[in-house]
């Protein structure tokens, strides 16, 4: 027994030397390129699905591995680990850590929670709609953790108007109050304050690739003890946890820079098939937009359908008087909006450069038209996505937000510096250097793969599956990259997987975005498990749910998901990027037609 309780302390250094000793005989025996290579990928594989060490320590594997092969010299691996997606990323991060400062996102989304009404489904609707909204520029992560605190304290101001109900009633009918009531009224307020401070514990990352373990979420999960006074508060708290985790997740879709996955395609792609200028924020955003606002809709009905039933009749009937309840929630929210008080300067300035950005991406080559990227027509291709978001972001370390000032010996304050919108620390709290990490491994893996052969060799042994239809490849590829980013990491999912499917797309003669597009977009739908990604985990840490209620709600959001992705693939994405077309831009491996 003392023998097994070893290995099981001891199970991730044992995993590490046991996969890096039983795969060795693959380049030791075969001695070509293509096998050093798979024999890195493989082990890279492996650390990042079971997190072995950690996923930036494992990114950092190829750096070591291809020059001890000979696959590349260092020089060019390292190369690959700062790239023009990191400048993206850090002009993205300057904008969401002026955001967060000056809470311009509270103020977003609970004005827009103010403007859909009380009525528990439109509340929903509305919590969803400024989650998504928010996701869209803000890392799922912190998105969640932001909106998650406001709907707990609007489902408690709920539990606690009907609570008030009761006890009018009981006091009507039998002239007291109930005592029992008010002991559950303060175990329920006792709840709360103790659900803020766990969700207080929780880490906020500054992006949505990384796994929270369930020995946390159970540690934060248990001693809580939760009362619900009837199966429909209950029902209610668990519909508002679902839609925040999901929202944040359906919103990061939208934008290329929404989330961490999209990143990594986008770079992916430009890198592989740098003759494709077809691929922007603009292109992006054109194309998933609708997908993510028809994900978003049939969710919310699903949710609500599944928790609380879905009376269209009911939700649509003109004047409807409001409850005790949605007064109270309302109220609810309209406190939380005074406390921030008039908008401020720095708000204002932060909304200016949001809007600004926004433009400048949409604007910059929308392909309907000739964008701002014309002027620089003697350098083709040179201004990208990132030199708008460097641009803006320096902004923010320049523009004054408020004046320093000093007292002097005589008593005068007297102003000698301002700060600007951000610092130089506050931007380092908030910069995921440890994804930056992860994403250049990403990308030094699948420039080894081009390097050694492997990608080419791949093609060629899936060349078979050019035999079967088009829009079953894509299903496969879909489903089972939707399955492996319930276990693993989104990040590591795409990565792995990119430099395999578009040798296959190639192999077989089909437009490469055919396949990469649903692809990217299915990693992004880890909505089955609370270790699935970091929204999961925290709404799940408080306590209103349990495993099996977050894997039937997030099965009937995946097979939506999956089929709306199904759907735009085979209609009005097709012409967008000419899908049924075998690209010049993609190598020219064969002279076949599409299947």
């Amino acid at each position: 027994m003392k023998f097994f309780s070893y290995i099981l302390v001891y199970r991730r250094f044992l995993l590490v030397v046991f996969t890096v000793l039983v795969l060795l005989p693959l380049p030791i025996v075969l001695r070509t390129k293509e096998a050093e290579c798979a024999y890195t990928l493989f082990v890279v594989a492996i650390f990042w699905l079971t997190e072995a060490l950690p996923l930036s320590v494992t990114a950092l594997l190829p750096s070591l591995m291809f020059p001890m092969f000979g696959i590349m010299p260092s020089n060019k691996v390292a190369s690959a680990y700062f790239k023009d997606f990191h400048l993206l990323l850090i002009g993205v991060i300057c904008l969401a850590t002026s955001i967060e400062k000056w809470n311009l996102h509270k103020r977003i989304a609970l004005k827009m929670m103010m403007m859909v009404g009380v009525d528990p489904a439109w509340l929903t609707l509305g919590f969803m709609s400024s989650t998504a909204f928010l996701s869209m520029w803000l890392s799922n992560t912190s998105t969640a953790a932001m909106v998650m605190p406001m709907a707990e304290a609007v489902v408690q101001q709920i539990i606690k108007a009907e609570a008030e109900v009761e006890a009018t009633q009981m006091t009507y009918f039998n002239g007291s109050t109930n005592p029992g009531l008010e002991i559950d009224e303060s175990i329920n307020g006792h709840e709360t304050n103790e659900r803020k401070e766990k969700t207080k514990s929780v880490p906020r990352c500054s992006n949505n690739t990384g796994k929270i373990s369930s020995k946390m979420e159970l540690e934060m999960n248990s001693g809580m003890g939760t009362k619900y006074r009837t199966k429909k508060d209950h029902m209610l708290c668990k519909l508002m946890c679902l839609c925040i985790a999901y929202s944040s997740t359906i919103g990061g879709l939208t934008t290329i820079t929404g989330t961490s996955t999209n990143l990594i395609f986008a770079e992916h792609f430009n890198t592989r098939y740098p003759d494709c200028r077809c691929l922007n924020f603009g292109s992006w955003f054109m194309f998933s937009f609708p997908a993510a606002l028809i994900i978003l809709l049939l969710s919310w009905i699903w949710l609500q359908w599944l928790f609380l039933g879905f009376n269209f009749k009911e939700m649509f009937k003109c004047g409807k008087t409001k409850t005790v309840q949605q007064k109270a929630y309302a109220e609810v929210i309209k406190k939380e909006y005074q406390k921030l008080g008039p908008i401020r300067y720095q708000e204002i300035v932060t909304l200016v450069l949001f809007i600004a950005m926004a433009l400048l991406w949409f604007s910059r080559d929308p392909g309907f038209v000739s964008g701002w990227s014309a002027l620089f027509s003697e350098y083709p291709g040179f201004a990208t996505d990132s030199t708008v978001a460097l641009l803006i972001g320096l902004l923010f370390f320049l523009i004054p937000a408020k004046r320093v000032t000093k007292t002097t010996s005589t008593g005068e304050i007297v102003a000698f510096d301002y700060s600007p919108l951000i610092t130089w620390k506050e931007f380092q709290s908030f910069m995921p250097w440890d994804i930056a990490i992860l994403f250049g491994g990403g990308f030094a893996l699948a420039d080894g793969c081009e390097e050694s052969g492997l990608s080419k060799w791949i093609g060629n042994k899936l060349s078979p599956l050019g035999s079967l239809p088009v829009w079953l490849i894509i299903l496969i590829s879909s489903l089972m990259v939707t399955s492996l980013t319930e276990v693993a990491s989104n990040a590591a999912t795409i990565t792995l997987l990119l430099p395999i499917l578009s040798p296959l797309a190639e192999a077989i003669h089909v437009n490469p975005l055919f396949i990469l597009i649903p692809s990217t977009l299915c990693t992004s739908f880890a909505f089955l498990l609370p270790v699935a990604n970091p929204p999961n985990a925290i709404v799940f840490s408080y306590g209103h749910l349990k495993v099996i209620d977050m894997v039937k709600a997030g099965l009937g959001v995946n097979i939506v998901g999956v089929a709306v992705v199904m759907l735009g693939i085979s209609t009005w994405i097709v012409p967008m990027f000419d899908l049924y077309t075998y690209p010049s831009w993609a190598p020219a491996i064969s002279n076949e037609t599409m299947p």
